[in-house]
């Protein structure tokens, strides 16, 4: 069975907020970690219908964001449970959610962001296709913390 999108329930939000909780380094990604985004993240009206959560069998697996971004760029964002990670799922779980995205969408270009010191998930972006664009500074969690951005470009030929 596959993993299944569906427009995140206010019961799945507060769930992986105050429930799911990350090991180590990880725990940057925890949703308690930063209050304006933990606020964000609980509002159903600011949530609409970009956030996604991800189940399999029913499970509740993961989460998945997709805000469009000008016409042709959809910008991601996304989380597994904590007990899933580090696991040799992650392709899968990207892999299912960019044709998700591209079947939404139809987007020419899909970007995201990590922090830099994810190693784990930069070497999965790039092994799925992303590219390193920039790095930038961001204010998140109580400090301020280096980010990279990456791009997934497709459909585009030489001449565009």
């Amino acid at each position: 069975m596959t993993y299944q999108f569906d427009v995140m329930t206010q019961e799945q939000a507060e769930h992986i907020a105050y429930k799911w909780h990350y090991d180590g380094i990880y725990s940057f990604y925890d949703m308690e970690a930063d209050q304006e985004d933990l606020a964000e993240f609980l509002d159903s009206n600011k949530r609409g219908y970009s956030m996604f959560a991800v189940t399999k069998e029913n499970d509740l697996v993961g989460f998945f964001s997709a805000n469009q971004v000008g016409e042709d760029n959809v910008d991601i964002g996304f989380g597994m449970r904590p007990d899933l990670t580090g696991r040799g799922y992650g392709y899968h779980f990207l892999q299912t959610g960019l044709e998700f995205v591209i079947e939404i969408y139809h987007p020419k270009i899909i970007t995201l962001s990590v922090a830099t010191f994810n190693q784990r998930a930069i070497k999965l972006y790039k092994k799925l296709g992303f590219k390193e664009v920039q790095t930038f500074m961001q204010n998140t969690n109580g400090g301020e913390y280096e980010f990279l951005k990456m791009d997934y470009t497709f459909g585009l030929t030489e001449n565009e």
